[in-house]
């Protein structure tokens, strides 16, 4: 995959930082195997002192802050370990599900290797507000707030409410295919259909931040193109 130079990527920007509305498939930071071009790298290219502030799952597209130099990265460190940042997510997740305001407090536990666990003795703190934002026949759109920054915090809530993102394996979620929603929906004998979107449908959408002690801003993300597609077929062939 082509990764463009991250001053396309660019949403928001000034002195002392960049938000990118990152693609997905690339990592935001190096992968210990080496893997492909990363965010950090990208970033470092741009500006040499760069340093990513948060992490998104490779899948995950969406807004990401990166800091020009340390002073910019300890202060934006500073707010997320005081949970002053907000950040908001989009996910398509499987079923009709009636979300308001719905708060899952639920510690998780990192068990290494990529994968965490629902833990009430082991596990840290980690709490997610949800609301549905759109109705489907099979699927509803939910807004996602996380207001702790666990691994995978978003994904194995919405698991623990059966309500697993479109895509999602690792916690439950299946691939998102025309047929099952288009009505005489015909493959040839010899094709192979593809899920609609080749990743978990998870989109960080929205963050708000302080870029000085008494100017904060809100930056949004637009959707990317394959979660953009998948709103669209919904919208056509799965509606209420």
């Amino acid at each position: 995959m082509r990764v463009p130079p991250i001053s396309d990527l660019i949403i928001f920007e000034n002195e002392n930082l960049f938000i990118i509305n990152k693609p997905p498939f690339v990592s935001s930071l190096d992968e210990r195997e080496g893997g492909g071009m990363s965010i950090i790298r990208l970033a470092k290219q741009y500006v040499p002192d760069a340093q990513v502030c948060h992490r998104l799952d490779k899948e995950t597209s969406g807004a990401l802050i990166i800091a020009k130099n340390p002073a910019t990265y300890r202060f934006i460190a500073m707010q997320f370990e005081k949970r002053q940042i907000r950040k908001t997510y989009h996910a398509i997740v499987e079923g009709t599900h009636e979300f308001n305001q719905l708060s899952i407090d639920l510690p998780i536990i990192n068990l290494g290797k990529g994968n965490v666990a629902i833990s009430k003795s082991e596990g840290k703190t980690a709490l997610t507000i949800f609301n549905s934002l759109k109705y489907y026949k099979h699927y509803t759109l939910v807004e996602c707030a996380p207001v702790t920054g666990r691994m995978h915090q978003i994904r194995i809530h919405l698991a623990t409410q059966r309500a697993c993102i479109a895509g999602d394996d690792m916690y439950g979620g299946s691939p998102v295919y025309l047929s099952q929603m288009k009505r005489k929906y015909r493959l040839s004998s010899h094709e192979e259909e593809l899920p609609i979107i080749k990743r978990f449908a998870l989109h960080a959408y929205q963050v708000s931040l302080h870029i000085a002690q008494k100017e904060q801003i809100t930056v949004t993300a637009p959707y990317p193109k394959d979660f953009a597609i998948l709103i669209k077929l919904l919208d056509k062939f799965d509606t209420l």
